[in-house]
């Protein structure tokens, strides 16, 4: 239930709208002066409109507005006077007073106006949970791992992210520089401002240049109205490049002027619009390779890589593993409404196993397609990608076999085991696609014990 206050001297006017703003369901408290007030606002913090007079024993509503805004900046104030006036409601909307209202002229606007100052408190309410939600989600807190490469990682991306300084994220596809990117916004003083993420990559060269600068009506074919770019978008807040490396060269320059400037020139226009944007940059590519093959300009990738952090893939924090594959588990078991009971000691040495090529994300994906396959809440060797069971440890032999990417024995095992995966265990069609005779197969596969 919501709670008004309402600040006046007058007791019996006060008693007499305290009983009609009561019978509305709302909670009341009570006050006869300014001093009272404030502390009735300090002792309940859920206090979300007060109804305050302007003329007070000890002080001016007007005055007062200002004070409660200061201290409760989320509570709204409505002004009653008996003797409205032109400077007195104008200097409380300025202090931050929702509305001013004469009394007797305006009774019949009180209950419909407190319902709109409440209905304002309870939206802004679920804006700052929310807000909470999203800062929470995107925190570093919420990054998994204890291994040295990826806490020193966190470290730095701590240090930075109060700053306005470019960072520029680096490591292999599916480490999670997204995520370093959301961190670091959320825990800077843009945090309440867009942040606007971009991956180069997935737009053609025309396009991402509109994308990121905008255009005029009439600047190309089809377009048919002004677009907002992404910069513009980001104004106040950070734009996340990621792939950077992909960018085109000639887009490379323009963004190099806008990182100098802060001015850029939509396609179509010739005047000069003016941003305040964080730049956040990633890619999986050695940049300074790509200089010396003249794919990447120089001055872009100093201007872009004043702070560098490279994020260690996965295979260099097998020790995370275990902790993220619980965390993917958790999330899918919820979406496919299931409860992970246990998850093997075998399924957990497999993955420790495994090489990780796509890193994070595809060790999502393998934990999301192994709880779909899940049986009784147990996560087993059997529910992984087959080229992966044959990871697990042999428990005839005691001992976990290591396939080494130089002997033929290990490849040939691990392509039919590839090929098994893709005909969903299906023998006689993996046989087909070999081009061996299924005898082979069952042969291959009792030799390894499957």
């Amino acid at each position: 239930m919501d709670k008004i206050l309402i600040i006046d001297d007058e007791e019996k006017l006060r008693s007499l709208l305290a009983r009609i703003v009561g019978l509305e369901g709302f909670e009341v408290l009570e006050a006869g002066d300014c001093k009272t007030g404030l502390k009735k606002l300090e002792q309940n913090s859920d206090i979300a409109v007060v109804l305050c007079d302007v003329k007070l024993p000890d002080g001016n509503g007007v005055d007062l507005v200002q004070k409660i805004k200061t201290a409760h900046p989320w509570v709204e104030i409505i002004l009653l006077t008996a003797y409205g006036n032109i400077p007195d409601g104008v200097q409380a909307i300025k202090n931050g007073a929702f509305d001013y209202i004469t009394k007797g002229d305006d009774n019949n606007k009180i209950l419909p106006l407190l319902q709109r100052a409440v209905d304002k408190v309870t939206l802004a309410k679920r804006v700052r949970q929310l807000e909470k939600q999203l800062g929470e989600r995107h925190s570093f807190d919420r990054i998994l791992g204890k291994s040295k490469s990826i806490q020193a990682a966190i470290e730095l991306a701590r240090k930075v992210a109060p700053t306005d300084t470019t960072v520029l994220l680096t490591g292999e596809t599916g480490v999670g520089k997204e995520v370093f990117a959301q961190a670091i916004h959320q825990a800077s003083p843009r945090q309440n401002r867009p942040f606007v993420a971009v991956n180069c990559a997935a737009f053609s060269h025309d396009l991402l240049e509109s994308e990121m600068f905008g255009h005029k009506a009439g600047a190309f074919t089809g377009a048919t109205k002004d677009k907002k770019g992404l910069f513009e978008e980001a104004n106040l807040g950070t734009l996340f490049l990621d792939e950077i490396g992909e960018m085109p060269l000639d887009l490379q320059v323009k963004l190099l002027r806008v990182l100098e400037t802060g001015e850029f020139i939509k396609i179509g226009e010739s005047s000069t619009t003016k941003v305040n944007v964080r730049l956040l940059a990633a890619t999986n590519r050695d940049l300074s390779k790509e200089i010396e093959l003249g794919q990447f300009r120089a001055d872009l990738f100093y201007r872009i890589a004043v702070f560098q952090i490279k994020l260690p893939s996965l295979q260099e924090r097998v020790g995370d593993i275990e902790t993220l594959a619980q965390h993917f588990a958790a999330i899918f078991a919820h979406k496919t409404n299931q409860k992970i009971q246990r998850i093997e000691e075998d399924f957990i040495a497999a993955l420790k196993q495994h090489r990780w090529p796509g890193n994070i994300r595809e060790l999502k994906n393998v934990i999301e397609r192994s709880v779909i396959l899940m049986d009784g809440g147990v996560l087993r060797v059997e529910n992984l990608p087959f080229e992966l069971q044959h990871l697990a440890p042999n428990k005839a032999m005691g001992e976990t076999p290591i396939l080494s990417a130089f002997d033929l024995a290990s490849a040939e095992k691990l392509h039919i085991l590839k090929v098994l995966n893709h005909t969903g265990g299906n023998k006689s069609e993996a046989a087909r696609l070999l081009n061996i005779a299924p005898a082979t197969l069952y042969r291959k596969l009792g030799e390894w014990g499957m």
